[in-house]
């Protein structure tokens, strides 16, 4: 320990620096370099005493959102019975072990119009292309951790495609190659140098931009005046999300004992393996806090898989249109429970996994599976298989809701409670205005 001595002419007792020891020991004191108190400034080394605690919270820290694009065939998803004792559908066995760990729920919807279109409203709402919950989400809370939010597609097809929209609306770009995903979650030092250069020359000019803008405002009319400043208001948040990576662009990086797979899989044939690859990264981006809002879009168009070594019939996309031809819709079901099987691994990395507090990280991560899409084979957007897992939810089983009933929740309310969960103040997404709190908490 170092100690300065001021010329104070008081000079600190040694009862007195004991009292200035006493108050940094204070739970409600956080932990500083230095103290100083009576003419004494004394530089303190790391003590595990005076360091900030880790805080006691019992609530989730972590949102993950899986979505589909052809959805779920419900008969296979959903449980016939409600409540806890119901006997395991045929798309969710691979989550048998995790049963007491995830609540399904069936009749749920965004009262969205029927059309192929408005699967992007899985996360949207009752508009497409709108504020999306996870984004909502990383607004509030993924400025924490070093890449506020993270999007990626495995199975990518022709024509770009969003599940996640800013609050201006704009779809956020999706990442298909694993490999890509690892760079960012583990740079090396000249990538991290690279970016850095990059955000600070992105930094200025975006300065300057907002300056000539700001000039031009003053002469526009109002109409346009107000296109303007929602410019303004984009380029603001950019700025934002720039700052807080060049202040955590120095930090530590994490290094996993991970190896990527010599492939990368980005081909629509390899669907199943880049989930799985991505499922792995996911679990490390939140095992490192690299990232606490994460979502994964799960493409399908005219790709064949091969399952359990039996060659399907007809593409991902053509089985969705099964007009209830028995044996397309066995093969669909085999193409969802191996979407399944890829999504229990991950499940199980994060209950095996701990946080600080000694937590599971399940219990610390609120992980949404969806779909905007209720019945691909015939376009329609009402009842959304949904399936929410970890969280620290007090879980139900099976909760059903009459789709018919016009009283019934909307989605929006299930994702009303999520953020509410992880301990946002909101109390309005959409077009909902409630929330499942009463059932489901």
């Amino acid at each position: 320990m170092i100690l300065y001595f001021s010329l104070n002419k008081n000079v600190a007792s040694l009862s007195q620096n004991k009292t200035i020891l006493q108050q940094a020991q204070e739970p409600n004191m956080k932990r500083r370099k230095f103290l100083r108190a009576a003419g004494v400034c004394i530089a303190l080394p790391y003590l595990e005493s005076l360091a900030v605690p880790v805080s006691a919270s019992t609530g989730p820290r972590n949102f993950v959102a899986i979505g589909t694009y052809l959805g779920w065939h419900q008969n296979a998803f959903y449980p016939k019975e409600t409540g806890t004792a119901y006997t395991m559908p045929e798309t969710l066995m691979p989550l048998a072990a995790f049963r007491d760990h995830f609540t399904i729920f069936s009749g749920l919807d965004h009262r969205a119009p029927n059309g192929h279109n408005n699967w992007a409203n899985f996360l949207s709402g009752h508009t497409p292309k709108q504020y999306s919950v996870d984004q909502m989400i990383a607004d509030e809370i993924g400025g924490k951790s070093r890449m506020p939010s993270i999007q990626l597609t495995a199975g990518a097809g022709e024509g770009a495609k969003a599940m996640s929209f800013t609050k201006q609306g704009i779809g956020l770009p999706l990442i298909q190659r694993p490999s890509v995903l690892y760079k960012r979650l583990f740079p090396s030092k000249s990538d991290r140098a690279r970016t850095e250069y990059l955000l600070r020359s992105g930094r200025s000019a975006l300065d300057e931009v907002t300056v000539d803008a700001r000039q031009l405002q003053r002469s526009l009319p109002g109409s346009d005046a107000d296109r303007l400043d929602q410019y303004f208001t984009s380029l603001r948040a950019v700025e934002k999300r720039m700052g807080q990576q060049l202040e955590i662009i120095n930090e530590p990086i994490p290094r996993p004992d991970y190896q990527l797979p010599d492939y990368d899989p980005i081909t629509p044939n390899l669907q199943m393996e880049a989930e799985n690859i991505f499922y792995d990264l996911m679990a490390l981006a939140i095992e490192t806090e690299s990232s606490r809002v994460l979502s994964m879009f799960l493409d399908g168009l005219g790709q064949v898989f091969s399952i359990d070594g039996r060659a399907l019939g007809a593409g991902y996309h053509g089985l969705s249109h099964h007009g209830n031809d028995p044996g397309m819709i066995q093969d669909l079901i085999a193409i969802e429970t191996a979407h399944v099987h890829c999504l229990a691994g991950f499940i199980k990395q994060l209950q095996e996994k701990r946080t600080a507090n000694g937590k599971s990280l399940l219990s610390d991560t609120v992980v949404l599976v969806g779909t905007g899409m209720g019945d691909a084979s015939r376009h329609s957007n009402r009842d959304l298989p949904t399936l929410v897992m970890g969280g620290g939810f007090n879980h139900q089983g099976h909760l059903a809701f009459d789709p018919k009933d016009a009283s019934t929740p909307l989605l929006g309310d299930l994702y009303l409670t999520i953020m509410q969960k992880l301990g946002m103040e909101v109390d309005a997404f959409s077009n909902a205005h409630r929330n499942l709190n009463g059932k489901f908490s």
